[in-house]
């Protein structure tokens, strides 16, 4: 879809449709909502007296013009309370009213910037978040079946002020930006495991690095046992498909050998191995590289917008699944920080291969590390699907994370990391196990992985309960949501900025 900044009149446009606003319990709208009002000689009026029009967020009213404006339909997007207005309010509404408008076979719409002015919100915020909203919420996976509508293909926000346009315009790209790389990221994960292999997904990062000027390194078997990565290898016996280890590189400061690293789990498919999951929705493990793809788009998408900053991205991929060559509970496996590791469940097979991804990043010498995953289902039963758990070992680096999700409109939540907890991973023949008992299982896993980071500035974020919607709300899709990907790049943009003020 094409976005771009016009000056003009909202109601003088010519479109499918155009798009103004209303607060909720607002009895008499105002601006141009009220101009679009009086062209229809009250008709809006009329029906917010009725009780037709609320204003509630998320609601999107149609009401048709017939020849009394340009445009042939008004879209009157409801924005919630307003000491409740945000800006991922504004992502939202616009992802609401995109798809409301798509349904009614619009192709070309023109809206206001919403927020601005009463709603307290800054011009280019506002445009840069109806830019990603709209993306956002547009998004669909057809690449398997026939669009079920087809898309809108242009979207004029309309401005009063002209010297307002290039700094839009500059915001505009931003937003697209953003929005781009967490669908792509999207892809990837609504990509069934059949296409998307550990091999594919090696593919897809050559790809990224291609596009974007990014180092590319993969690591096959032969490498990761010359490595000692005996835990991801482990994870990977049961498959014929061979395992890989990912890096791609972004060198934003010359001047410096310091790297950020983002690490993100790449299970392509999760049977749970041995220790097998229920059938019943199993197909949806495919999801399980949700963290993997977040933080490879994210780096796409970093790479475009040219922080000062260097970025590398580390993704242990593999499948996980049963067979006679498969690793099996009771086996002992070497990380390749030396550390030994007795394996009670298959199925917390996550750690595992990040264990040697987190040894290997600190090999590297990243600092700080970021690793992303979909990692324990005891994260979504404490969390539910609206928050993902946030755990670390440096409280300045969690607090940088939150903000950056904070501002992105990802939801994240702090969660404890007692050393009490610790004891549950003791091993009576190893250094450590990978599961403690059923109570406190996200935190037990942020304590397993703890271990192989040493002293290391290091956060885990575990988007069990987030990678995915059941439901259309906002800019959240049906499917793969993109969790992270937007925060990395906020995290990775204010770091830039910290450290040019240093």
């Amino acid at each position: 879809m094409e976005i771009k900044v016009i000056v003009g009149d909202i109601a003088q446009i010519e479109a499918d449709a155009i798009v103004v606003n209303l607060f909720e319990g607002v009895e008499q709208p105002g601006g141009a909502t009220a101009a679009v009002d009086k062209a229809l000689d009250g008709a809006i009026s009329s029906l917010i007296s009725r009780g037709e029009i609320k204003g509630k967020f998320g609601e999107v009213n149609i009401v048709h013009t017939f020849g009394k404006l340009p445009a042939g339909i008004v879209a009157i997007a409801g924005l919630g309370k307003r000491q409740d207005f945000s800006v991922d309010k504004i992502r939202g509404v616009a992802g609401e009213f995109c798809r409301a408008l798509r349904k009614l076979n619009c192709h070309k719409i023109a809206t206001i910037v919403h927020g601005a002015g009463i709603g307290g919100i800054e011009l280019e915020a506002s445009a840069e978040a109806i830019a990603e909203g709209a993306l956002l919420g547009l998004y669909s996976f057809t690449k398997y079946k026939k669009p079920e509508y087809e898309d809108i293909e242009e979207m004029r926000i309309v401005v009063r002020e002209k010297e307002k346009v290039p700094i839009l315009e500059l915001a505009i790209g931003k937003g697209k930006l953003v929005a781009s790389a967490t669908n792509a990221a999207r892809d990837m994960i609504n990509e069934p495991a059949n296409y998307m292999t550990p091999s594919q997904m090696a593919e897809a990062a050559k790809e990224i690095a291609s596009k974007y000027n990014l180092e590319f390194k993969v690591f096959d078997r032969e490498d990761m046992e010359a490595m000692g990565m005996e835990a991801l290898l482990g994870v990977a016996k049961g498959s014929n498909q061979p395992p890989k280890l990912i890096t791609l590189s972004y060198k934003g400061d010359e001047r410096s050998e310091k790297a950020l690293g983002f690490l993100g789990k790449g299970i392509t498919f999760d049977s749970g191995g041995i220790s097998i999951k229920a059938s019943e929705g199993m197909g949806a493990m495919k999801d399980d590289m949700a963290g993997a793809a977040a933080v490879m788009t994210a780096l796409g998408a970093i790479a475009q917008l040219k922080p000062k900053i260097n970025v590398t991205a580390i993704i242990p991929a593999t499948e996980n699944l049963p067979s006679g060559t498969a690793l099996k509970p009771g086996d002992v496996l070497k990380a390749i920080n030396g550390k030994t590791i007795e394996v009670i469940s298959t199925d917390a097979e996550g750690r595992l291969i990040l264990a040697d991804a987190l040894s290997y990043a600190q090999k590297l010498g990243l600092s700080p590390i970021i690793d992303l995953a979909t990692l324990t289902g005891a994260c979504r039963v404490a969390l539910g699907t609206l928050y993902s758990g946030v755990f670390g070992n440096d409280q300045d680096l969690i607090d940088k994370i939150l903000k950056a999700a904070e501002k992105t409109g990802e939801r994240m939540w702090q969660m404890p990391m007692p050393e009490e907890y610790k004891e549950q991973n003791k091993s009576e023949i190893a250094d450590v196990k990978n599961t403690g008992n059923r109570y406190g299982g996200a935190i037990t896993a942020a304590l397993f992985l703890a271990e192989f980071v040493a002293n290391t500035p290091w956060v885990h974020i575990d988007i069990a309960g987030t990678a995915s919607s059941t439901k259309e709300s906002g800019y959240i899709i049906k499917g793969a949501t993109g969790i992270g990907v937007r925060t990395l790049i906020e995290l990775a943009l204010s770091e830039a900025k910290n450290q040019e003020a240093i």
